[in-house]
């Protein structure tokens, strides 16, 4: 589903990737560890298209068997709204708009029809417990209710990965076990990758594969 080859990322001198390679396998879930600055938030970011990688010899980027790094911006953004969900820790939701609006936002901006959108939305965030929160705005939900629509919006265009960035980081104990339960669930029905920065121990030991960052690269098993 991914395959990273020799990538590197210089912000001026500081060089904060340093030739890391990875392979993660469809319907996988990976979890990236790490001390702070060692460049997990970098790495996802760049995996997730966000952010580019400095251009090196032999660098390259796949995702679900395309080569993105020779894709021009506008190319990008679309493969990006239709392949790739986003989980932050800040949930990132829109204040004025609704639960519903915010999930199905994405899938406007791909040029789904809206009623089916819609209704795909109110399927999603039933799916996550919030019937009774569909025309709530942010500022009228929980922290772990804002979460789940915050997945529920990464899940709209069926994306084949979702990348998370510290996704229970901002939430109590009781709501980050619950999101986390909820990730295997989702893989388990749906079949997505999920790629996880996490400092959540428990987060990080429950995925399939546990990877640990050191000074830019990711450091092999002992």
């Amino acid at each position: 589903m991914i395959k990273a080859t020799n990538l590197h990322k210089y912000y001026d001198t500081l060089h904060v990737l340093k030739g890391v390679d990875l392979h993660i396998k469809k319907g996988e879930i990976v979890s990236i560890v790490g001390a702070s600055g060692a460049g997990k938030t970098t790495l996802l970011q760049i995996l997730g298209t966000l952010d580019k990688p400095s251009s090196e010899p032999n660098t390259r980027l796949e995702i679900n068997g395309e080569e993105v790094t020779k894709m021009n911006d506008k190319i990008l953004s679309r493969f990006r709204n239709l392949h790739l969900g986003f989980i932050f820790q800040f949930h990132q939701l829109l204040p004025e708009f609704t639960a519903l609006e915010n999930v199905y936002i994405p899938g406007l901006i791909a040029k789904r029809d809206k009623k089916e959108v819609e209704a795909e939305a109110k399927k999603l965030l039933e799916y996550l417990g919030l019937s009774h929160r569909l025309h709530h705005k942010p500022s009228e939900l929980s922290g772990g209710e804002q979460q789940r629509v915050a997945v529920a919006r990464a899940l709209i265009n069926k994306p084949a990965v979702i990348f998370a960035d510290e996704p229970s980081g901002n939430l109590d104990t009781h709501s980050a076990e619950n999101l986390h339960q909820l990730f295997f669930k989702l893989r388990d029905e749906f079949g997505q990758t999920f790629v996880i920065v996490t400092h959540n121990e428990d987060l990080a030991n429950m995925a399939d594969r546990k990877l640990v960052m050191v000074d830019g690269n990711i450091v092999p098993k002992n």
